[in-house]
């Protein structure tokens, strides 16, 4: 065999130069403050890891910090999120510069040697049931969601520091919970100067296989590239094998092997090390290249290698000693043969362990081993993995199921899947807890009685397999297991119990679809079962949950009186998560009877106790509805506030991301925006680099919309518009909030007609949403008759009073709706607060500007409306207020009134605000020189058409205009068609007369 330069020991790329300048193109731009995603697919041996491997030179050599972690087929190697865990373990190693977050307890998931954080109970938080009718929510994992905020915080540490390039190799193999921490990472980062470098193989991606799904959501994702590595082409592979070769071939036998290479960089470097004069003799397959370099071993080291490859592409030195029965010097010898031929490589100093060279060569190795072969090596690692010595290390339990399984010792396999399914749990991996307790399941009747874990049931693997399912985001398999637990338990005499079941399949039930009725009477079976017993933990959650289903249908006394129970039954027996969720619900229930203070006081009381128990779901959640409640009663400093605290405290317990830390985010949004603090509401948006990619980014940048366009972004806001509708179908507020932006937009662009479909879309959404989305009908209800009253003043311009009955009569609906609304005619409306009756009255006063004659008295009654503290939506109706005050010939309340909305435009960068004002005093001859900065407008004509529309104007032909103008007619006429088009007109006399009005001509 030749002795052949290996890949990434200094041999130069070939063929590869386009790919490397993507990446180092990609890295530059990380670099320099935009965060990006390269994934490199290809067959494998294809050159991969080459590739990253140069571009993690080239970062280094930029005093870049590069982190690689590698994903391994199952193999002995049991933990999740295992490629991170080799990233962060880089992390804690680099001494004086770790960053502070590292301390962080949820990372010691990620970390041997630390204590794992204690996570709470989250079986018994019910964060799976409703908020209102019509909505439901997935369950979350509290430890999951804790570790993913804590990666986050230190990868965006450590790039606020130096650029970060992290190299996540073989994704194909990776687990559930990484794939799910890569997806959450993705989706969160934004100007972090960070790279995410991923390989995969494609030829391994069967139409099945879970990294698809993976794969199709990122595609969406502007940050994300994909490079694929295709073979090389003929004159490509010669050139690549030549420079291998070193100049020891002649041509002859670089053209040949190159040929039988396929164009695959590893095959063509083995078939090189395989050759000999003898060319006929050359293996001609990969499996065949590969296993000939392993037979040039003597006999103790294949015997070394067929032991290791069993153990997966890693193997500690201890076990494979073990496993392959050598003494210790004899086994040391057979290493040091199987290094030196490049089939194993070994550890560093600190490192007991040997690696594959590459996952090729371990595969076909394992691949050529007889079955029986197999199982002894198998049942020798899961004899060295029992020993309670290895019990402590983590993954053990995974690695020994695994070759129990393999093996075919069922009782040890179901034992270790058992066990490996907790730590899994422990860990942070819901999704591989729910593979163990399956692989369990599957195990559970081929295993004798007797030979059975002491302590666990079937019942007691279907509820976790439930519970797992639903926090792994497999909410239809949540479902059906709960199902299935219900059927064993009625097994079962014990009542608790029973109703414990019942109550998890209620929240398995709004977790999938919201279905309210049947999860009433399951939660009534369970609440029957307990009626007539002491209070108890259980009985607290199934009355807690009683409440919360009670409240969805509207029944409210009698969900009054199921939290109170609760909240006692919780006192007595000291079950703090059931008592803080009971006493949450119970404030919801105060508020929809308009006793507001009662309602803040229990959500208080909520805060507390969750605090105390570390219910971290029920505490945010009766955080965000604190904050709400005091923003919809107008008392908004007090919401800013209750909000910041909310949105610090889920960031300090590492549930930023979860529902309502979401929520949370939202709320700090919409208030800055409404107090007038749009630059903090922005910075709060996190607005993504390029295209809303993801629901989380979608929910924050439609809030944010309305800062954009009250800003003047037009093109900017269309495109959120564009990019927010593929994220309707998601999330309810999504659609409704983009509506409603666009119709904002749409108005400020002169094109009322398309904002009354906007509208007409909204209101759509508004009825889907039920009860709960009445006060957004009520906003939603004043910008439609706004439109409309748009619409109507362009159709009176061009005496087109047909237009104007249709205006009116559509409006008709709106403004009958949002009076049903405030008369509590509708379902489900409570009090209507400040906020609500601002609305209403706006409302009222665009009805009256739609009929021509805008009244002065209902305007400023919507000024007044606005004073709860929304800045900018006051400013709006004082700009109509004194427009109407002019047209009644009152001039100089007109002036303070347009001179404060300048005041308040100037102070938000409110362009199209301040441009509207500007138009108003200058067809006034009103100067607002006490209270305005000159600044430029947000314009929709470019200069060469406001010179053609000024002639136009004075009457002048299109030939007219050209000669004056020095272009030609059919020029002039292009200006006029784009013209109209802009000012929605349909002649040019209509054109002169909207500009006129609009102060678009001097």
């Amino acid at each position: 065999m030749l002795d052949v330069p290996r890949l990434g020991s200094g041999i130069p790329l070939v063929a590869r130069a386009k790919e490397m300048r993507g990446l180092r193109a990609a890295y530059d731009k990380a670099a320099a403050g935009s965060f990006g995603v390269m994934l490199l697919a290809g067959d494998a041996g294809v050159g991969k890891t080459r590739l990253v491997d140069e571009l993690s030179a080239h970062a280094g050599g930029q005093q870049a910090l590069v982190l690689t972690g590698r994903c391994v087929d199952v193999g002995e190697t049991g933990l999740p999120y295992l490629a991170f865990a080799e990233v962060f373990t880089k992390v804690r190693a680099l001494g004086d510069d770790v960053p502070a977050s590292l301390a962080t307890p949820a990372l010691a998931m990620l970390l041997p040697g630390r204590t794992l954080p204690v996570v709470p109970d989250q079986g018994r938080l019910a964060p799976g049931l409703p908020t209102a009718v019509g909505g439901h929510r997935p369950e979350q994992d509290v430890g999951q969601l804790q570790l993913f905020d804590a990666v986050h915080a230190v990868l965006t540490e450590l790039s606020e520091r130096t650029p970060v390039v992290l190299v996540v190799e073989d994704l194909h193999w990776a687990d559930e919970s990484t794939r799910r921490l890569l997806s959450f990472l993705i989706a969160r980062m934004r100007d972090q100067r960070l790279l995410l470098a991923a390989t995969y193989r494609t030829d391994d991606l069967h139409r099945r296989h879970p990294l698809r799904p993976l794969l199709a959501e990122l595609v969406r994702v502007p940050a994300v590239e994909r490079l694929e590595l295709s073979p090389f082409r003929a004159t490509d592979a010669r050139s690549f094998v030549a420079a291998l070769a070193e100049g020891r071939l002649d041509d002859e036998a670089v053209r040949d092997i190159a040929r039988r290479s396929d164009g695959n960089a590893f095959f063509a470097e083995e078939l090189l090390a395989a050759y000999s004069d003898d060319a006929c003799g050359l293996p001609t397959t990969l499996v065949d290249v590969l296993l000939s370099r392993v037979e040039q071993l003597g006999d103790a080291a294949q015997r070394v290698v067929r032991a290791a490859a069993v153990a997966g592409r890693t193997v500690v030195h201890r076990r494979l000693r073990d496993a392959a029965g050598l003494a210790e010097q004899e086994l040391e010898e057979a290493l040091r043969e199987a290094v030196q031929h490049h089939v194993l490589v070994a550890g560093s100093d600190t490192e007991d362990v040997y690696s594959f060279r590459h996952a090729l060569l371990r595969e076909a190795v394992y691949g050529d081993l007889l079955p029986g072969e197999r199982v002894r090596l198998h049942a020798s690692y899961a004899a060295c993995l029992a020993d309670p010595e290895c019990a402590a290390v983590r993954g053990t339990a995974a690695a020994l199921a695994y070759h129990s399984m393999e093996s075919h010792a069922l009782p040890q396999a179901l034992d270790a899947s058992v066990r490996a399914a907790e730590e899994a749990k422990k860990l942070g991996a819901p999704a591989e807890a729910l593979r163990h307790v399956e692989l369990a399941l599957k195990l559970w009747d081929a295993v004798p009685e007797s030979d059975r874990p002491d302590g666990v049931d079937e019942l007691h693997l279907v509820r976790k397999a439930s519970w797992f399912a639903g926090t792994s985001g497999e909410p239809e398999r949540a479902l059906a297991f709960a199902r299935s637990a219900v059927r064993l338990v009625d097994e079962r005499e014990d009542p608790e119990l029973r109703a414990d079941v019942r109550r998890r399949l209620v929240q398995a039930q709004f977790s999938v679809d919201g279905n309210v009725s049947e999860a009433a009477e399951v939660i009534d079976e369970a609440w029957w079962l307990l009626a007539d017993r002491a209070a108890s933990p259980v009985r607290a959650w199934v009355l807690g949950v009683q409440a919360r289903v009670l409240r969805s249908q509207d029944r409210v006394e009698e969900a009054r009186h199921s939290a109170e129970l609760a909240i006692a039954d919780a006192r007595e027996v000291s079950a703090g998560g059931a008592e803080a969720d009971a006493l949450s619900t119970l404030a919801l229930l105060a508020e929809t009877a308009g006793r507001l203070d009662e309602s803040r006081d229990l959500l208080r009381a909520s805060i507390k106790r969750a605090a105390e128990v570390q219910a971290l779901n029920v505490e945010a959640r009766a955080r965000f509805y604190l904050g709400v409640s005091l923003y919809e009663n107008g008392r908004v400093g007090e919401a800013v506030e209750e909000i910041d605290k909310g949105a610090a405290r889920t960031k300090e317990t590492g549930i930023t991301w979860s529902d309502y830390g979401l929520e949370l985010r939202v709320m700090r949004v919409v208030l800055r925006y409404v107090v007038g603090e749009w630059d903090g509401a922005e910075a709060a948006a996190e607005p993504p680099a390029r295209r809303v990619s993801n629901t989380v980014s979608a929910r924050l940048a439609a809030v944010a919309g309305h800062v954009t366009v009250g800003r003047g972004r037009f093109a900017e806001a269309e495109r959120l518009v564009t990019d927010l509708r593929e994220h309707w179908h998601r999330d309810l507020q999504i659609a409704l909030v983009t509506c409603v932006v666009g119709a904002e937009l749409a108005c400020w662009k002169g094109k009322p007609e398309r904002a009354v479909e906007q509208v007409g879309e909204a209101m759509d959404w508004v009825r889907r949403g039920g009860g709960q989305w009445l006060l957004a009908g009520l906003r939603v209800a004043a910008l439609g008759i706004a439109a409309h009253a748009e619409v109507a003043q362009r159709a009176r311009t061009r005496r087109d009073d047909t237009a104007v009955d249709v205006a009116r009569s559509q409006s008709l609906a709106l403004i009958e709706d949002a009076r049903k609304v405030a008369a509590g005619v509708q379902p489900r409306t409570g009090t209507l607060g400040p906020e609500g009756r601002a609305w209403l009255a706006r409302a009222e006063a665009e009805w009256t500007r739609l009929s021509g004659d805008s009244d002065p008295e209902a305007w400023r009654a919507a000024v007044d409306g606005f004073d709860y503290g929304a800045v900018y939506e006051q400013a709006l109706c004082r700009w109509r207020l004194a427009e109407a005050l002019l047209s009644h010939d009152r001039r100089a309340e007109a002036v303070d009134e347009l001179r404060a909305v300048c005041e308040v435009a100037d102070r938000l960068g409110a362009r199209p605000l301040q441009d509207a004002v500007r138009r108003v005093a200058r067809r006034a001859r009103i100067s607002l020189s006490d209270g305005a900065t000159r600044r430029d407008t947000v314009d929709l004509l470019t200069p060469r058409e406001h010179s053609v529309l000024k002639l136009v104007a004075t009457g002048r032909t299109n030939r007219q205009v050209g000669e004056e103008l020095y272009i030609s007619e059919k020029t002039v006429s292009v200006h006029l068609s784009r013209i109209m088009a802009k000012l929605g007109a349909t002649r040019r006399a209509e054109a002169a007369a909207i500009a006129a009005d609009r102060g678009l001509l001097d």
